[in-house]
């Protein structure tokens, strides 16, 4: 951990309270609340549109909201500006739903622009980077199962493999807080849960409090330890992933809920249910 990271508060590492936001005439965000604590794997559920993207964008300031209030790691983010901002934004790894790699640079030098602010003068190419980045980069890519292509470049890859190296360049900060935002929304269903897997594995061997949004009902059900349903820009559940049922899957998606996704529900949820078998049916 760097030292001049400072500590955690006792509470709450996310604390988002009565939250709105309003773009001209469209309110994306409607009175949210919400507090996660360190160390929490919780997942944004909802349509295209929902609020989540928004959500999230608040948390590491690159929204600020129209009203309520929004503080991370103790600090309040939008009194933030500066260096206190880009100190605060050091402690939070984001990764995108479209990657957001430079195509033509190597995997490697694409994960160590997970350093730059730690870089000093003009940067050209792997010899910007000290010897101690390059070395934590390629453990990073060891870490994903990506060290073989580390000279590769990064367009010669598939999109699970691009979102590898996107999770190995948000390593690169030492984040306290992973936020992905629909990280697996481009890629098939065998890559979808692999990356998934990963970040779950990484966020437990660090520690991390992750903040992922997702629309795939079996993913955040199986993935997530709570889930947080957004509708229309307003919190319509919050509840231990164990704990859903159909119905209230139905409070975030409504009619826009196809079979599929309530038959996806009720399997995983039979899987991961303790005690017994699952409580939500079909027809009920």
């Amino acid at each position: 951990m760097d030292m001049n990271k400072t500590a955690r508060p006792d509470g709450p590492v996310i604390s988002v309270a009565g939250v709105s936001k309003r773009f001209d005439t469209t309110l994306a965000l409607d009175d949210v609340t919400l507090a996660v604590p360190a160390g929490e794997v919780t997942v944004l559920l909802g349509l295209s549109g929902s609020g989540k993207s928004t959500l999230l964008r608040h948390v590491n300031g690159l929204e600020q909201p129209t009203a309520g209030a929004v503080e991370v790691l103790g600090q309040p983010v939008s009194s933030l500006s500066g260096r206190s901002l880009r100190t605060l934004r050091s402690r939070i790894g984001f990764i995108f739903q479209q990657f957001e790699l430079v195509g033509s640079l190597t995997v490697l030098e694409n994960v160590l622009t997970g350093s730059l602010a730690s870089v000093r003068g003009p940067r050209l190419g792997l010899w910007s980077y000290s010897r101690t980045a390059r070395l934590a980069a390629l453990g990073h890519l060891d870490r994903v199962g990506l060290l073989g292509q580390a000279y590769q470049r990064a367009d010669t890859l598939s999109g699970g493999q691009q979102q590898r190296v996107a999770i190995a360049r948000a390593l690169m900060q030492d984040p306290e807080i992973l936020l992905a935002d629909e990280p697996v929304a481009s890629l098939d269903p065998d890559s979808s849960r692999q990356v998934m897997d990963l970040i779950r594995e990484i966020g437990s061997e660090r520690s991390l409090t992750v903040l992922c949004s997702l629309h795939q009902v079996d993913l955040a059900i199986s993935w997530a330890d709570r889930v947080v349903g957004l509708r229309q820009g307003r919190v319509v559940l919050d509840a231990a992933t164990f704990e859903i049922t159909k119905d209230e899957v139905m409070r975030i998606y409504g009619p826009a809920a196809s079979a599929a996704d309530i038959a996806a529900l009720e399997a995983v949820v039979t899987e991961h249910r303790p005690g017994g078998p699952s409580r939500v049916k079909v027809g009920e």
